[in-house]
């Protein structure tokens, strides 16, 4: 495959060598955001300028359960329907305009828009940027990984969900490392129940990522999530102690970010992209699960 031009000679043959092969991407140019409808209801934090988030796990309601239900439904069909446009020569934004589309369709706000600042509809993030890329109008490549990670606001609940899809032909080390991290998510799922502590996820997570030789980026953690986009409980995908225990009720996401480096990352300069310090590429999987009275409902399935 095509490797970037800009790239100094020794650099391309070591991300060849070391991490595999796979061009190291770097925000360019993109598109206005996009307009949403005025009869589009919009999270709190679009018109008061304020993000709230409960200061304790929420338990949510037979009402509030429903509606995450639906938020959590509408979002895995879109991420579903992403998988089909996903091809070398569609550019990031294309995807952005196609989940902002979708998603306003279906009566509902594209969550990331304007949350905190961000600039669009969706995230996009290709082999070293790890999280929070932002769309632009760089082509995707033969040999690319990207996650898109979909978050809409549907009749007052956010529904979030992500996955990492291979683009083209992408070599080994790359399907090692996007296959290892939908293990993980899995594994972590599997863990979930009523009185299950919120820290046995990034511990048993963590400690599987070492043995095959890959690492958690632990900047990056799963949320709980409702009527709020991001809330406690905080989920750590890495070693951690942080306290409490799942209860029937509880929403909360699960999205291990892997790498095939080091644990580092760099927020660049638009103050979203998150790229690996090293440019080794990272994958990243998410599912919304609910917490019922003897197990775990991956709403986002």
């Amino acid at each position: 495959m095509r490797l970037p031009k800009a790239l100094n000679p020794r650099l391309k043959k070591q991300l060849i060598m070391r991490f595999g092969v796979y061009e190291k991407v770097m925000p360019i140019e993109t598109t206005p955001s996009r307009i949403v409808p005025d009869h589009i209801i919009r999270p709190d934090y679009i018109s008061s300028n304020k993000v709230y988030s409960p200061k304790h796990p929420e338990i949510k309601d037979a009402e509030q359960i429903q509606g995450m239900r639906r938020s959590c439904k509408l979002a895995s069909n879109v991420l579903l329907q992403v998988e089909k446009i996903i091809k070398p020569g569609v550019t990031t934004d294309d995807i952005d305009e196609f989940v902002h589309n979708k998603t306003i369709d279906a009566g509902a706000y594209p969550s990331p828009l304007h949350y905190m600042g961000f600039p669009k509809s969706v995230c996009t993030s290709v082999n070293n940027v790890a999280v929070h890329g932002i769309p632009d109008l760089r082509p995707l490549q033969n040999g690319d990984i990207i996650n898109v990670d979909i978050t809409v606001f549907f009749k007052g609940y956010h529904g979030d969900c992500s996955k990492t899809f291979l683009v083209g032909d992408v070599d080994n080390k790359g399907l090692e490392l996007v296959g290892i991290t939908e293990e993980c998510l899995d594994m972590a799922i599997k863990l979930c129940g009523p009185g299950v502590p919120f820290c046995s996820i990034g511990n048993t997570i963590s400690k599987y990522v070492k043995r095959r030789g890959f690492t958690v980026l632990p900047a990056f953690t799963g949320h709980g999530i409702g009527s709020y986009f991001h809330g406690p409980p905080d989920i750590y995908h890495s070693l951690n102690c942080y306290p409490g225990l799942m209860k029937p009720g509880m929403t909360f996401t699960i999205e291990p970010v892997i790498s095939q480096g080091s644990e580092l990352t760099v927020i660049l300069e638009d103050g979203w992209t998150a790229v690996t310090e090293d440019s080794a590429r990272a994958a990243q999987v998410e599912h919304t699960v609910l917490i019922t009275e003897d197990g775990v409902d991956i709403l986002t399935k």
